[in-house]
């Protein structure tokens, strides 16, 4: 990929948050559109060569296992309607994260989780599922009936200053208010890192200010994001070459050009750095299930740092998947079963009654009215910041969320040809389940932690208070059954050569 590079042709470096060095490679505005497009290409060229065979347009439903090895799935085809069975030695998922549980994210909307969280219902660990990154530089949602958000480039805070008005409820625009009355809050708040604190810091000061009643734009929602000091420091083609496709994508959306007048942002729900649990060959607790990418919790801590999309991508799909499941597979020879096996006709039925079941509700309420109650409840809830009393309540609110879907939501049409509105439902089932398991993460973590923030567990400052005597550890969970409480497994992070302290970003 066509990484950016100096005058004198050595590659470039730019800095991200929680990072006082510019220790990042970067395409332009597009690191992560010039990533896709380079992981295409390799993989277009194995279909050329005939060693990949695409299906495209499927849903996953089921996983299918067999005396608890993984075997095969099964898909709905988006066009058709058809159920389809698929198997083999060993199954890979990577299927993405989960952040569409808040309804508006940055995520695709077809990141819809279910292929994880179906296989954790057929047994795999899920590990960390609190662990939700709120992303603090996000073009703000226009209205309430939007369903995606989009994300401005982290790289931005290098060169724009983020402000407020110090005067709560300042509605002058943004030209209007003179630099004595403007308040640079991360500078002020942490002089050492400014602008390039890590991201749940800079999103939950945002939000606190946003609440107090200093927030610009419509319904006080956002933040100015102001790029006027480095256009006069380095001259305006400067900034214009170096995030170019950045502020069109800006102006095409928001309408107003972030050269001469401030990006509003505001946070949004980003990355998730909790998944199905995998060990160190990326299996997870069901033999012969891999797990790629965001879609397992080994990638990252606490807190998804900038630019580690790269090292993820290269690590799982380059370097140790290729070599673990080839390693396994020599390992368990077994040939791939008949998709008529008990197993394969087992994983059907249970696709087939939850899609029936779906479209038998009759209800009048459409999917996405109580996907946006979900997405609602869990912002609130178990957003940038989170606290027992509310986790709890969440809880229960969900529970009573999800009844009223399963005898209110109201899904036309038939299972036969393309129903985009039965795929939101098996979507929006399964957020459900997910929810409930995020919201028990969060209350069982009794620490602040990354982007896993408890208001009852901060410092005096208001910042983080990790407990590392008690909750060093990986929480996975287990399924036990519709009804029955999941299972809450700790295992253990053990430090050697180096051990946890505690970072002032102040």
């Amino acid at each position: 990929m066509p990484f950016a590079r100096e005058y004198g042709g050595t590659l470039a470096t730019r800095s991200f948050g929680g990072a006082l060095v510019s220790r990042t490679f970067y395409a332009r505005g597009q690191t992560g559109q010039q990533l896709l497009y380079g992981a295409y290409q390799a993989l277009m060229r194995q279909v050329a060569l005939g060693r990949v065979e695409l299906l495209c347009r499927r849903d996953l439903l089921e996983l299918v296992t067999v005396d608890g090895v993984a075997r095969g799935a099964v898909c709905r085809h988006l066009l058709t309607g058809a159920l389809e069975v698929h198997t083999a030695q060993a199954v890979v998922l990577a299927t993405g994260g989960y952040s569409n549980v808040y309804f508006l994210s940055t995520n695709a909307l077809k990141s819809n989780a279910s292929a994880i969280w179906r296989a954790h219902r057929q047994g795999a660990l899920f590990a960390n599922p609190c662990f939700t990154q709120i992303h603090p530089t996000c073009i703000p949602s226009g209205d309430a009936y939007q369903s995606k958000l989009t994300l401005m480039s982290e790289s931005l805070r290098n060169d724009g200053r983020v402000w407020l008005p110090a005067m709560a409820g300042d509605e002058r625009p943004p030209a209007a208010i003179p630099e004595a009355e403007r308040d640079y809050f991360l500078e002020r708040q942490y002089p050492a890192y400014g602008n390039m604190v890590p991201r749940d810091v800079a999103s939950r000061r945002a939000r606190e200010l946003c609440n107090a009643g200093h927030g610009v734009g419509p319904g006080g929602r956002s933040v100015y994001l102001d790029l006027r000091d480095a256009i006069a420091r380095e001259g305006r083609e400067t900034i214009e070459a170096r995030y170019g496709n950045l502020l069109e994508m800006y102006e095409r959306i928001s309408g107003d050009d972030p050269i001469t007048t401030p990006m509003r942002i505001y946070p949004a729900p980003h990355y998730t750095m909790g998944g199905l649990w995998v060990d160190y060959q990326l299996m997870s607790s069901i033999p012969g299930l891999f797990v790629l990418g965001e879609a397992n919790f080994s990638e990252h801590g606490a807190n998804r740092l900038g630019a580690s999309a790269l090292m993820q991508g290269l690590a799982d799909g380059y370097f140790i998947a290729p070599a673990t499941v080839t390693a396994w597979l020599a390992g368990h020879p077994t040939p791939a079963i008949a998709v008529d096996d008990p197993a394969c006709r087992a994983a059907l039925e249970r696709a087939r009654g939850r899609i029936a079941a779906l479209l038998q509700v009759g209800g009048r309420r459409p999917v996405d009215a109580f996907h946006r109650e979900l997405g609602a409840l869990m912002i609130e809830r178990c957003g940038i910041s989170r606290e027992a009393s509310g986790l709890r309540a969440g809880l229960q609110e969900l529970e009573e969320l999800e009844h009223r879907f399963h005898s209110e939501v109201r899904v036309p049409g038939s299972a036969e040809g393309p129903n985009p509105e039965l795929e939101k439902a098996l979507r929006v089932a399964d957020f459900f389940g997910l929810a409930q398991l995020m919201l028990r993460d969060a209350l069982a973590r009794e620490e602040s932690c990354g982007a896993h923030f408890r208001e009852e567990h901060q410092s005096a400052e208001g910042e983080a208070r990790r407990d590392d005597a008690n909750f060093s550890h990986i929480a996975a969970w287990e399924f036990r059954g519709d009804g029955a409480e999941p299972l809450r497994h700790s295992e253990p992070l053990c430090f050697t050569a180096l051990q946890p302290s505690t970072r002032s970003y102040r």
